[in-house]
C-alpha cells in the first residue's frame, strides 16, 4: 500500500508554482528582462534622442561628439573635453555648419563634462576604484578653483584660452609617457592610499583655475598629477579623477551658466551622447592595461594638442 502511495505521488505533476522558467531565452525570460527600469530608460533615452535628431538633424552629429567624448571620460579617467574641445570647434564647420565661438564650446563642454563624469564614475564605484579621501581633498580644491576660473574666463580672449589648452594638453601629454617606474605600481581596491595631503590641495586649486577658463573638467592635467606627483597607483588615479572632475565640473558649469554662456539645446545633446558613452569607457577600463590606459591618454593628448597648436599659429 506504502508502495502504492508513493508511486502515485510520484506520478503526479508538479504545481503551478513548482514549475521552473526555461533556462534558454524563451520570449518569456526576454519580456522579463525587458520589463525592469534600466531598459524602461534606455528605450526613454533612444526615443527621445531621435526626436530631437528628426526636428533638427544636426543634433545627430553633437549627439556622436558627446558619445565619443563620454567613451574617453570613463576609459580613461577625463571628462571629456580634452576630446569634445577641438571637435566642437573643427568638426562642424568642416562639414557645413556654422562655426562655434570658443566661449560656447567652453560653455557646452563643461555641462557635458559633469554629466560623462558622473557616468564613468558610477562604473568605476561600483568596482571600488574611488577613494574618498583623495576625492575630498583634490575635489574641494578644484570646485574653489575652477569657479574662479570660469568666472574669470569672460574677459579673457578666445584665442588665448585656445592656446592656453593647448599647452596643457601638450604637458600632460608629455607626462603620460615617463618611464612606468615614475609611477606607483597598482594596488588593489581595498589596499590603503597615502597621500601628501597639502600637495594634493595646491594641486587641485592651481589646476581647477586653469581648466575653469578653458571649459575643461581637468582630467587630462588631474591623471598625471596624481601618477607623478602625487604617486596614486593607476586605477585608483581614474576613479578618483572622474570623481573630483565630477564636483570640479559643477563648479566650473554654475559659473559658465551664471555668466551665460551655455547654449542649452546643444549642451542637452552632448549629454544625452556622454552618459551612455562614458559607463561604456568605464566598462572597457576595467579590462585593459594600465600602461595601455596611459599611453592611450598620452596618444590623445598629442593629437589635440598638436591639432590646436595648430589652428592657433595660422591664425
Amino acid at each position: 500500500m506504502l508502495v502504492q502511495v508513493l508511486s502515485d505521488r510520484t506520478l503526479e505533476p508538479p504545481a503551478p508554482d513548482a514549475v521552473r522558467a526555461p533556462r534558454g531565452l524563451g520570449v518569456p525570460v526576454l519580456l522579463r528582462r525587458m520589463s525592469g527600469p534600466v531598459p524602461a530608460v534606455a528605450a526613454g533615452w533612444v526615443a527621445a534622442v531621435g526626436l530631437a535628431v528628426l526636428l533638427r538633424p544636426e543634433m545627430g552629429l553633437f549627439v556622436a561628439l558627446g558619445l565619443a567624448g563620454g567613451f574617453v571620460a570613463g576609459l580613461v579617467g577625463v571628462g571629456g573635453a580634452i576630446v569634445m574641445f577641438p571637435l566642437l570647434l573643427y568638426v562642424p564647420p568642416a562639414i557645413g555648419l556654422a562655426a562655434l565661438s570658443v566661449h560656447t564650446v567652453a560653455g557646452v563642454t563643461m555641462v557635458q563634462v559633469a554629466a560623462a563624469s558622473l557616468a564613468g564614475m558610477l562604473g568605476h564605484l561600483h568596482h571600488g576604484a574611488v577613494r574618498g579621501s583623495l576625492v575630498g581633498t583634490l575635489g574641494g580644491a578644484m570646485m574653489v578653483g575652477s569657479l574662479t576660473g570660469a568666472l574669470w574666463s569672460r574677459s579673457v580672449d578666445g584665442s588665448a584660452l585656445s592656446a592656453l589648452f593647448a599647452t596643457l594638453a601638450l604637458v600632460a601629454a608629455a607626462t603620460m609617457f615617463l618611464p612606468a617606474g615614475w609611477r606607483s605600481p597598482d594596488v588593489p581596491a581595498d589596499a590603503p592610499l597615502r597621500f601628501n595631503r597639502t600637495l594634493a590641495f595646491a594641486g587641485g586649486l592651481v589646476v581647477g583655475v586653469l581648466v575653469g577658463m578653458v571649459g575643461a573638467g581637468g582630467g587630462f592635467l588631474l591623471v598625471p598629477l596624481m601618477l607623478y606627483l602625487l604617486r596614486i597607483p593607476m586605477r585608483p588615479a581614474v576613479g578618483a579623477s572622474l570623481a573630483i572632475i565630477l564636483l570640479a565640473g559643477v563648479a566650473g558649469a554654475t559659473g559658465k551658466i551664471v555668466t551665460g554662456q551655455v547654449h542649452w539645446p546643444l549642451a542637452l545633446a552632448l549629454v544625452s551622447g556622454a552618459l551612455p558613452g562614458a559607463w561604456g569607457g568605464a566598462a572597457v577600463s576595467r579590462h585593459t592595461a594600465t600602461r595601455a590606459l596611459a599611453h592611450t591618454l598620452g596618444v590623445i593628448l598629442a593629437l589635440v594638442a598638436a591639432t590646436m597648436w595648430w589652428e592657433v599659429l595660422r591664425s
